[in-house]
């Protein structure tokens, strides 16, 4: 799993022993549950139903750009980009940029669990529609 830079050491870790008990037993145990709500907060456990509902889908270009897609739990279509750490989404824009109340949003952080419990669905998408999808211009 890749670093993230942007958030702490404790999330990098607990991300590290996600991925590695979910390898192991493809499950999270209690205890890294209970360190996840307490990382992240309230958007843990609404992560995890993302998770659950398998939202999650990682769009991939053959120039190798990646845009994470996640269907929020009203049913609206998210595009997350993981690299620059934004979401579209309105409680990014309130929690994250505006009060600095927490390091992400719900959909960036069931990402990071699809990563590393490696469940994401995957999508192969052309360079100009990955283009399209970058720019704004064209959701997919």
């Amino acid at each position: 799993m890749k670093m993230r830079s942007f958030l702490p050491a404790v999330a990098e870790q607990l991300f590290r022993d996600i991925q590695k008990a979910y390898q192991e037993t493809s499950q999270i145990p209690d205890d890294l549950l209970i360190a996840l709500k307490f990382v992240f907060g309230p958007c843990a456990l609404q992560a995890l139903d993302l998770v659950d509902q398998h939202s999650v889908t990682c769009l991939s270009s053959p120039s190798g750009r990646k845009a994470f897609q996640v269907i929020g739990g009203s049913g609206r279509l998210y595009t997350c980009f993981v690299s620059c750490h934004y979401c579209p989404c309105p409680a990014f824009a309130y929690t994250v940029l505006r009060r600095n109340e927490g390091p992400l949003c719900k959909h960036i952080l069931a990402v990071y669990l699809c990563q590393a419990m490696a469940v994401t669905q995957q999508e192969s998408v052309s360079d100009q529609q990955m283009s399209a999808l970058l720019s704004g211009t064209a959701p997919l």
